[in-house]
């Protein structure tokens, strides 16, 4: 950027409602934002995201682990491969409590520094950057965009937006048939889609999102973040007077105006915002930073950037537009550790650990026991009272395990079943009806309490106690 009077922003030439026609009120012709290309600091830091976000989305589903793909979303098979572990929905409150932490950190982040998730993390924006570096290497800068949308259809203009939509839809697809990758095994739905051999389901998830994708981050981009993500509207709960914001110092740059170089501005009775409009320009979602704090800012801080480096062509001192709190810009002490901070780093910190051990200490077994309700019990012929389960056995490991299965909690009760032996193949769920029995004499009660107790052969600390309801006769 070597000229820092740029013109103001422009925007395409969409007819605007008639004053008094009651339209202007209601309804607001959408203008397309042009976000000019920034260099700097935190552009660098967008791109690292974007580049390592991206990389690790298209990249871990390649990823093999231990025979299968390291992170497969198995669900007709009801298995979810993440890596070294295997889930199952009766893990299911894993995922709810890994939520709980998503959310958290959401809420540490914000008070902390503002939208740090929308302007580097977000899909959206990352999606959206891939969007706009593709459209300035087909359509040139954001000067050329502008002249090229205005100027009539011509062959060349035809060419151009054709390629450019081109390589929009062909890495939206590719968005897509990656994100089904991670459900249906991406080598297998490679060759599938060489061989045109689709299924339906991932035939239609592929253009699903790929459509998703190319609406999202193609059109709609900005409008996105300002009309449909609700945490656009709610972020400003989660602020407060020591929130980093990114922030215009109107003492220092105002009042605005034009001005050589050489010229010193408080000679000029100017502030030292030299009103050439880059901050308007650079921004994706076309706000101008120096009207104040807006939610439609997404905090990627490409005003920074750009004002910065006019600062430093004018010879000024960088930070006109910062990252600063409402405290610091009033002149008070800024406080990053408080009481709000503090309870959060806690807190986030409780049930990461938690939900790290939990998984550390998860038995990969589970034993489910449904009574028949058909009958209370049953008298056998030599005169026992007899209660009729059926077990469900679920062997979560990658290898298969041999498990013996014994009753406890009433004396002289027995199993009724072939052998107390039962093999359970690797990620298999097993129904096994079994009988417990015994003599009525001991019973002081209707309803008693026993214990089912599920434990390895070969693995001894692979067991599972499950308690169930035996129900009799009272002889007394």
């Amino acid at each position: 950027m070597t000229d820092v009077q740029a013109p103001p922003t422009q925007t395409s030439s969409s007819p605007e409602p008639q004053p008094g026609s009651g339209m202007d009120e209601m309804y607001a012709s959408h203008k397309k934002v042009y976000p000019r290309e920034v260099h700097g600091t935190f552009a660098r830091l967008r791109t690292l995201g974007v580049v390592v976000l991206l990389g690790l989305f298209y990249g871990t589903a390649w990823l093999t682990w231990d025979g299968h793909q390291a992170v497969l979303f198995d669900l007709p098979a009801r298995k979810f491969y993440i890596f070294g572990l295997t889930f199952w929905p009766q893990d299911f409150f894993y995922f709810a409590w890994l939520l709980v932490i998503a959310a958290l950190s959401l809420f540490f982040f914000t008070a902390l520094a503002g939208r740090l998730w929308c302007g580097y993390a977000c899909p959206q924006t990352v999606w959206t950057e891939v969007f706009l570096w593709i459209e300035r290497k087909v359509e040139g800068s954001r000067n050329q965009q502008i002249k090229l949308d205005k100027s009539d259809l011509t062959p060349v203009k035809f060419r151009t937006k054709a390629l450019k939509h081109f390589i929009w839809i062909s890495f939206a697809l590719f968005t897509g048939f990656t994100f089904v990758g991670y459900f249906t095994p991406i080598r297998d739905l490679t060759v599938e889609s060489m061989n045109f051999n689709l299924g339906p389901w991932e035939t239609f998830w592929v253009f699903f999102y790929g459509f998703a994708t190319y609406g999202n981050a193609g059109w709609l981009r900005e409008q996105v973040c300002i009309y449909m993500c609700p945490y656009a509207r709610f972020q400003s709960a989660m602020f407060d007077k020591d929130t980093l914001v990114i922030s215009y110092d109107e003492r220092r740059g105002e009042p605005r105006g034009s001005r050589k170089r050489n010229v010193d501005p408080a000679s000029a009775g100017l502030g030292d915002c030299v009103d050439c409009t880059l901050c308007v320009q650079v921004c994706p979602t076309g706000i101008d930073i120096r009207d104040g704090l807006q939610y439609q800012c997404i905090g990627c801080a490409a005003c920074i950037d750009a004002c910065d480096d006019v600062m430093d062509k004018m010879g000024y001192a960088r930070g006109l537009i910062r990252y600063t709190t409402e405290n610091a810009m009033a002149g008070l002490k800024t406080h990053l550790l408080r009481p709000r901070i503090i309870l959060y780093s806690i807190v986030l910190a409780a049930l990461s650990i938690g939900l790290v051990y939990a998984i550390s200490q998860r038995m990969p077994l589970e034993l489910d026991i449904i009574r028949d309700r058909n009958s209370l019990y049953r008298e056998t012929p030599d005169g026992l009272v007899e209660n009729v389960y059926t077990l469900k056995l679920i062997n979560m490991d990658e290898q298969a395990h041999t498990f013996k299965l014994s009753t406890s909690g009433l004396e002289g009760m027995s199993l009724a079943m072939e052998s107390p032996l039962v093999e359970v193949p690797a990620g298999v769920v097993r129904n096994l009806p079994v009988s417990v029995r015994i003599d009525p004499v001991v019973l002081d009660r209707t309803a008693n309490t026993i214990e089912f107790t599920l434990q390895a052969v070969d693995d001894p600390a692979l067991t599972r106690t499950e308690t169930a309801r035996f129900l009799g006769p009272v002889i007394r």
